[in-house]
């Protein structure tokens, strides 16, 4: 049994306590500073020892933490985690800038410290079913990918007005906190986007000034040297919850359907998809392998679903984002190096 020390005790930190403890591998504890938070989650799921600070915590030996704080803490604290040579499960986003990434990568390789971001989409079976297919080249070449995404976000998390998600500084809004899911699953499969141009509102949800609609177009370059043509497309108040995520190649199309738990293929015109698999997933199975898969990281057997380096790249395409909505144009990915979510708002008011 791995000790694996879960910081912050809402909505995802709960749900990595228990997906954590479901697989049966890991001895769980958690770090929590609201003493009702963490008297909760510590009696719910019969923690053996909970922490009402860092430093408190750290007095106690683990193999890695799980941070589950909003995302403008993720960064520091990971450096510190990693300092003290544990290995580390970063929830989405990595961040709200890039500083401290560059620090937090030096660390790592210095101590060779497992590191995976928590994309969780990564672990959905079908998606994984599709980059192989990808990497066998089997419909061809990619030459586009389009996603069409949207739930209804208070229905899921009804208490969305109190936490991070109202603020673009702790990693709210839609770009950072629902896009940049769709997003980082998209550069898995077709490879990092190289530019975008964004458009994004507060069109429904109330109590919030964040954006809840987005659309943005992109280029990525593919590990064959062509680039492939995105366009994405997602709100956070529709009421059916659906995701879908295409990729069109030379000789035929696949298709994720992450609400029918299936993916699809296309290879003949003017025919129907075909189904190629389907899974019985519930909505925390996809956590509980994720945490099976973090645990074998840990154990030197796997290699991370989402790496510290991919998770810096989908963070400078949720930068990216937010100043072409700003902005009003075009934006190289290159161009964000040091940029974060504050300059973004005293630069364009």
């Amino acid at each position: 049994m791995k000790p694996i020390l879960v910081i912050g005790g809402g909505s995802i930190g709960e749900r990595h306590v228990r997906c954590f403890q479901r697989t049966g591998r890991a001895d769980v504890s958690l770090c929590e500073l609201s003493d009702d938070v963490r008297e909760r989650v510590t009696q719910t799921y019969d923690l053996r020892r909970s922490f009402a600070s860092l430093d408190e915590a750290l007095e106690r030996e683990h193999d890695a933490a799980v941070i589950c704080t909003p995302a403008h803490l993720h960064v520091a604290m990971a450096v510190q985690l990693a300092e003290r040579g544990l290995g580390l499960l970063i929830e989405k986003p990595l961040s709200i800038s890039l500083t401290g990434v560059g620090e937090l990568a030096t660390v790592v390789r210095e101590k060779n410290l497992p590191v995976g971001i928590a994309y969780v989409t990564r672990s959905h079976p079908a998606l994984a079913a599709m980059k192989r297919a990808m990497e066998e080249v089997r419909f061809g070449r990619a030459v586009q990918v389009v996603a069409t995404s949207g739930q209804h976000f208070p229905f899921y998390r009804p208490a969305y007005r109190e936490i991070y998600y109202t603020r673009h500084e702790t990693g709210g809004g839609a770009i950072q906190d629902a896009l940049t899911h769709v997003m980082n699953a998209a550069e898995w499969l077709v490879g990092p986007a190289t530019r975008l141009v964004a458009d994004a509102e507060h069109c429904v949800l109330e109590g919030v000034d964040v954006e809840d609609t987005v659309h943005v177009v992109t280029r990525h370059q593919s590990a064959s040297d062509g680039e492939v043509l995105g366009s994405f497309s997602l709100n956070q108040h529709q009421p059916p919850n659906e995701s879908s995520l295409t990729v069109v190649c030379e000789r035929g199309a696949m298709r994720l359907e992450a609400h029918r738990r299936r993916w699809l293929s296309c290879s003949e015109p003017d025919t129907d998809w075909t189904v190629e698999a389907e899974f019985p997933l519930e909505r925390d199975d996809l956590f509980v392998r994720q945490a099976e898969s973090f645990l074998d990281v840990l154990d030197g057997t796997a290699d991370p679903r989402c790496t510290l380096a991919e998770g810096a790249q989908t963070l400078r395409v949720n930068l990216a984002a937010l100043r072409s909505v700003k902005e009003r144009r075009w934006i190289d990915i290159a161009e964000i190096e040091s940029l974060s979510v504050t300059d973004n708002l005293e630069r364009n008011g």
